[in-house]
């Protein structure tokens, strides 16, 4: 490109009829040509030959003389200050293509990917510097884990990826939501809370798995409802068997009869409890439904000789009582279910990278928006827990993108819920990268994009980096967790909600919610109802292999719409979390301090849970 000199500025000048000199020029007599002569100088120095950018420029150059007040001086002092003060402001990102990233429109996502190159390069920068004058010596090695000076909770990911304006026609960020109340308040507490911190370490070194691999956990997507009517009865039929089997072994019973057999002796009898019609279970509407080996045949139930019981369709029970007519059990004793033992972890020996102080777990569910806004506010503020307590694990249940969201239910989104799910977990997994706090997704059947069916397999998420994927782990609804030696017993489903609406209960004198806890355990199944929740597609086949306990856990979670609680249940301490949100406003999480590899004392178990607390957002 030829140089330009002064005399050709001048030259250019003389067209409109001015003179160009180092005296003072009026600004309301030449701001045409001044704004001429700018452009000029523009293009000397920038090389811009986009008519684009060259009328952008000369609509904000005129913006910027309108609103001055004083004289602008013509001099080549004043452009080369207009150079200084102005347009080194509006240089290129360094790597951008010349006039092609001007007119190229950002989008969330290369918006993101800019500010990430920019962190990163600033971080090695960083790492490769030689320190200032007074300040304290480091080595000047490669940085094994290069972290940017802006810090974790100013990341791009929590407050771009979940803009409120990437989710029209909702761009206003609820209300209620952000004038609620009581934030922090412990609202439900267990264990010596006083004297542990509520802080985690970071600790990478937490090992989280399934306690089960291979084929024994659902690790993957399934056909499901490919079944018929007599597999159905199969696998009941079967869970009869077993259960009725530990029972007998426990309780030291000779024999079963059958439940239809007329007889005026006491007979002890195995079935499984049903309902009579399709309404809800009460006293005079309990059938006992026999296994094949007993008849299985189904005889109404007479509780009035019954000083306590506590009954839900689907149960298995052990009777005693008499049947003089063949046509009605009148039960006198009922047996209860037995727990399954706890893990018992194998001795391991003290390394010097296993962890031997309290790990803290956090957990929560969602939904996580408020139910008039697609804003992901709560889960906003849950990044900015996670970055502020450090916990070791943050253990996050469905639903993400929430099917019983007013706007969804409407199809009031402009992107599919696939991008709005994918959006949420890496605005998560970028959000928390530097706070060492190892992720767990659990999916809900009220995740619109997943697949609705019981039980559930686990997210699928392919875009993940190598990096992220080791901080993360994909389980499914149910499962049983293995937290440093700790295990934990999964459900996003809201089997507190199910059940309460069908158990009944008489003389027992325990809570509601303790008696719930006590049968999902004694049943030994994430599930024990039959039959199902209307909104709960149960697949038969795979509940039989991945919805049943094969331990006691250490530690049941079992998110609901019902009041939050954290309590032990016959050595299980069993915990709601609630849901982050409760229709408008906040709502609560969890958090739990454990002793990873449990230990027995005196020959007795020890509960790993040391503390925990409901707490709200």
């Amino acid at each position: 490109m030829a140089s330009v000199t002064t005399e050709d500025i001048k030259s250019e000048l003389d067209t409109f009829n001015i003179a160009f000199n180092n005296d003072t020029v009026d600004k309301s007599k030449c701001q045409p040509s001044l704004l001429f002569v700018v452009l000029i100088f523009v293009n000397i120095i920038y090389f811009i030959n986009s008519l684009s950018i060259y009328l952008s420029i000369y609509i904000y150059l005129s913006i910027y003389l309108c609103s001055s007040k004083d004289q602008l001086l013509l001099t080549l002092d004043n452009l080369d200050q207009f150079e200084h003060e102005i347009l080194n402001k509006k240089k290129k990102p360094k790597g951008s293509s010349k006039g092609s990233q001007f007119n190229k429109t950002r989008d969330i996502n290369s918006i993101q990917e800019l500010i990430r190159a920019e962190e990163e390069e600033e971080s090695m920068l960083d790492s490769y510097s030689t320190p200032a004058k007074g300040s304290q010596k480091r080595a000047l090695t490669t940085p094994e884990h290069p972290q940017s000076k802006r810090g974790v909770a100013q990341l791009p990911s929590p407050s771009l990826l979940l803009s409120p304006a990437s989710f029209s026609p909702s761009a206003t960020p609820s209300q209620k939501y952000g004038m609620r109340g009581g934030r922090g308040e412990v609202v439900s507490s267990f264990g010596a809370v006083q004297g542990p911190r509520w802080t985690g370490k970071g600790q990478s070194s937490v090992r989280v798995e399934m306690l089960e691999g291979g084929e024994n956990s659902l690790i993957s997507s399934y056909k499901y409802m490919f079944q018929r009517l007599r597999d159905v009865r199969d696998v009941l039929t079967e869970k009869i068997e077993e259960l009725g089997e530990e029972l007998r072994s426990h309780f030291n019973i000779e024999e079963f009869s059958a439940v239809s057999l007329p007889v005026q002796d006491s007979i002890t009898v195995l079935g499984q409890v049903c309902c009579d019609s399709n309404g809800k279970l009460n006293a005079q509407s309990v059938l006992l439904e026999a296994g094949q080996e007993q008849g299985g045949r189904q005889v109404p139930v007479d509780l009035s000789e019954l000083k306590e019981f506590s009954l839900f369709p689907g149960q298995v029970v052990v009777m005693e009582g008499m049947n003089p007519s063949g046509e009605k059990f009148v039960a006198t004793k009922l047996y209860e279910g037995i727990p399954l033992p706890f893990h018992c972890p194998p001795e391991v020996k003290q390394e010097m990278n296993e962890v031997s102080e309290p790990v803290m777990v956090v957990m929560t569910c969602g939904p996580y928006t408020p139910s008039e806004s697609l804003t992901y506010d709560p889960l906003i503020d849950l990044i900015t827990i996670i970055n502020k307590d450090r916990p070791d694990v943050c253990i996050l249940l469905g639903p993400f993108v929430d099917s019983k969201h007013e706007q969804i239910e409407k199809n009031q989104v402009t992107e599919t819920f696939e991008t709005i799910f994918k959006r949420c977990v890496d605005s998560i997994v970028e959000g928390t990268k530097g706070s060492g706090c190892r992720l767990v997704f659990v999916p809900s059947q009220r995740d619109v994009h997943h697949h609705y069916i019981y039980p559930q397999p686990p997210f699928n998420l392919s875009n993940l980096s190598k990096d992220d994927s080791a901080q993360v782990t994909l389980a499914p609804d149910p499962c049983t967790l293995l937290i440093s030696n700790v295990t934990f017993g999964l459900t996003s489903t809201d089997i507190l909600f199910h059940m309460g609406a069908e158990e009944i209960s008489c003389g027992t004198g325990t809570e509601r919610f303790t008696r719930i806890m006590k049968h999902m355990l004694t049943q030994r199944s994430y599930y024990p109802l039959y039959p199902p929740a209307e909104e709960v597609n149960m697949d038969y086949d795979k509940f039989q292999q991945f919805s049943q306990m094969n331990l006691t856990p250490d530690i049941l979670i079992v998110p609901s719409e019902l009041r939050y609680f954290i309590k032990d249940v016959i050595g299980c301490v069993c915990v709601n979390p609630g849901r982050l949100t409760k229709g408008q406003v906040g709502g609560t999480y969890g958090r739990l301090l454990i002793q990873p590899n449990p230990v027995l004392v005196e020959g007795k178990r020890v509960s790993p849970c040391i503390a925990g607390q409901v707490v709200k957002i």
